[in-house]
């Protein structure tokens, strides 16, 4: 199953078959995107709060949870890991790929990307409802695979022995350090030995993921060989999951620094690169 799905393939799979519909919408700005969801959504689509749905007992920001939280998070919004979850936001793509990752990572075996978001549905005839969800309570047997998450110390020996690329999904000028980081105490630059290739190169002018030709130039861009499996990172591992993505619509796999630069950036024992 291709990770991405059209808004006129989502329209007749809801025709055909029971489908659970996924607003994953959360922006870096504070947007209110729980607010946005209440405007207006897919019909029967419900709400996933990436803040609600994070480890609540660590410091850094959307790490992911334990198996039970998270499989009591989704069985709250109806979700079992055998359904059929197509997931979307409001606006371009940002943080819908980290819910997709999350659900995959947490064994939900049918899961994708709405290629384009709610404006997609929308300019393919969709019609949209407001309020809020009201979902059934449903079972999300949940069932961590840690083979797709990496830690801290597993990124700092790929960067020590230079055999893993560390590809960082931030903006360039973040990457560089020529902006201040938006969260308190982190420093500005990067880590030593990673490759930039921020996300927004990878989203079209219309909010959607490119094609597989041009997401394939953009990796082999920044030197990425055919034959490895990089690790993603980026500020807090949400748009890191949008390198994943594209790197899965290639059929190549990849796993992702779940710290992220807010883990590194916040650290004194970890070099920092401008």
């Amino acid at each position: 199953m291709s990770p991405l799905i059209e808004a006129y393939e989502l329209q007749a799979l809801m025709r055909e078959q029971p489908v659970r519909v996924v607003d994953a919408g959360w922006r870096l700005d504070g947007t209110d995107t729980r607010a946005l969801f209440r405007e207006a959504h897919i019909p029967g689509a419900v709400f996933f709060d990436l803040e609600a749905v994070s480890d609540p007992t660590s410091p850094l920001p959307h790490t992911l949870p334990d198996a039970d939280h998270f499989g009591q998070a989704m069985g709250a919004l109806g979700l079992s890991e055998g359904d059929r979850i197509i997931v979307y936001e409001a606006g371009p793509m940002f943080s819908a790929p980290r819910a997709w990752w999350m659900l995959r990572t947490f064994g939900a075996l049918h899961v994708q990307v709405l290629n384009g978001g709610l404006d997609a549905w929308v300019r393919a005839g969709g019609q949209t409802e407001g309020g809020d969800a009201s979902p059934l309570p449903g079972r999300f047997d949940a069932q961590l695979d840690a083979d797709v998450v990496v830690d801290i110390e597993v990124v700092r020996q790929a960067l020590t022995e230079a055999t893993v690329p560390v590809l960082d999904a931030r903006g360039a000028a973040r990457f560089r350090g020529e902006s201040t980081e938006p969260r308190p105490g982190v420093r500005p630059g990067h880590m030593p030995g990673a490759v930039n290739l921020p996300y927004a190169r990878l989203v079209d002018d219309a909010g959607r993921l490119r094609g597989p030709d041009a997401l394939a130039r953009l990796f082999k861009g920044v030197g990425l060989a055919d034959d490895v499996e990089p690790i993603t990172t980026c500020g807090s591992g949400v748009t890191a999951a949008i390198l994943v993505l594209a790197l899965t619509v290639l059929g190549r796999d990849s796993r992702l620094y779940d710290g992220s630069w807010a883990e590194w950036g916040s650290r004194t024992d970890t070099p920092v690169a401008i």
